[in-house]
């Protein structure tokens, strides 16, 4: 029988895994009390048992001993069953924006603030987070990308090294992310903004694309962040970093950091044991 238990940050995504894994054909049980992990799972590796898949979701509750389940879980860990640990990751700022858009109640918040809930479930968590098998940040993941990081770890049983690499196209004028980790200016290139017919395009077409990559340095600078990189992420990962982001920039984000991005994404993806997203933040502001 394999195992996973899905446990992370509150607002990380633990219910939209279970209901994905469950597509992928994982007996799945949520919430359930610490007490019963034990029996659950000498349930469920009798031979008699139908089900070779199984996803448990666990999570902190401010009446439950959280502390008592991480034992538990070391003791299975011990066993001859296969357990794999994933843990979703989250920056605060997306969680409170989470928590805002559904008018949820955090099950740490004392007094309703979300913030205090936050910092002790961070605290509460951060052993079983080091001794998780996958980490998966979902600060700035599509549920597209994040059901191919699922299913990659988990059905496809790639190996995966517990880092996102999130590939962003930005304009300057609308300031520089707030989470980007690198940030490169791709302003030295020729601008189709001026050129009629590539205007009102953006780095998604064809066209823009031919354009920006009609310039030798276009080339250069992407063999040139591709070198860069390919000698960063795995110390990134010898590090125990979780999520990279990078972010490149021209004036609107609409033509040369989407053309770039783009073309950067695709060096990347299927590269490694890490995953990568690609995502355009400015593209369709000031159309």
């Amino acid at each position: 029988m394999r195992l996973v238990v899905i446990t992370g940050m509150s607002g990380g995504g633990k219910r939209t895994a279970m209901k994905m894994l469950e597509d992928d054909g994982y007996y799945c049980v949520d919430n359930l009390p610490v007490q019963l992990i034990e029996n659950f799972v000498d349930l469920f590796s009798d031979r008699d048992m139908e089900y070779s898949k199984v996803a448990l979701g666990i999570d902190v509750r401010a009446d439950m001993p959280f502390e008592k389940a991480f034992e538990t879980l070391k003791k299975i860990k011990k066993s001859s069953i296969r357990l794999d640990i994933l843990f979703l990751e989250c920056s605060d700022t997306v969680i409170l924006k989470r928590y805002k858009e559904t008018r949820r109640m955090h099950p740490l918040a004392v007094n309703g603030r979300v913030e205090e809930g936050i910092a002790k479930e961070r605290e509460i968590l951060s052993e079983i987070k080091a001794n998780a098998d996958y980490v998966i940040d979902t600060s700035n993941l599509l549920t597209r990308q994040f059901k191919e990081e699922i299913d990659r770890i988990f059905v496809e049983d790639k190996a995966y090294d517990s880092l996102m690499v999130n590939i962003v196209s930005f304009g300057f004028k609308n300031g520089i992310p707030q989470d980007a980790d690198l940030v490169f200016d791709v302003r030295f290139l020729p601008n189709p903004f001026y050129v009629e017919e590539l205007k009102h395009q953006t780095g998604q077409d064809a066209p823009v694309q031919d354009y920006v990559l009609g310039f030798k340095e276009a080339w250069q600078f992407l063999d040139m962040l591709e070198n860069m990189l390919r000698f960063l992420l795995p110390n990134y990962i010898k590090e125990g970093k979780h999520q990279l982001v990078i972010a490149v920039g021209c004036t609107g984000g609409h033509h040369r950091s989407v053309t770039l991005a783009t073309k950067l994404y695709e060096r990347l993806k299927d590269q490694g044991n890490y995953g990568v997203a690609l995502s355009h933040r400015d593209i369709t502001i000031g159309w």
